[in-house]
């Protein structure tokens, strides 16, 4: 996988990778982990069962991980729900679940596509 794609779609990777001690590879490596991780699908269930304490914890280590790794699309709507459920706001949280998942899936097709071509 490129980090051209990853900027393609909004990804800051030159801080990313800074941020990995310039090692282009380890930071993909780490992207990747990143966008498998089961949080996603934590925070998603802990938010429809009405547990907003679980669903903070995962949106929280979600954020800081994004954030670290400098994945700005995912980022976003993780640290918008982050925010919301710190404050243990009442709220339809139904559109920043699907743009989270929209981002990550987009995210991870690139590393689909990149396993196909090996």
């Amino acid at each position: 996988m490129r980090i051209e794609e990853l900027k393609k779609l909004g990804v800051n990777t030159e801080e990313g990778v800074n941020r990995c001690a310039g090692n282009e590879a380890f930071y993909l490596k780490m992207v990747a982990k990143a966008l498998e991780c089961d949080r996603y699908k934590t925070l998603e269930e802990c938010i429809r069962s009405g547990n907003p304490d679980a669903a903070f914890d995962a949106a929280h280590a979600l954020k800081g991980v994004l954030a670290n790794l400098s994945l700005t699309p995912v980022f976003e709507p993780v640290n918008e729900i982050t925010e919301l459920l710190r404050t243990r706001q009442n709220a339809d949280y139904s559109d920043l679940l699907s743009a989270i998942w929209d981002q990550r899936n987009a995210l991870a097709e690139l590393f689909m596509e990149d396993r196909k071509d090996k």
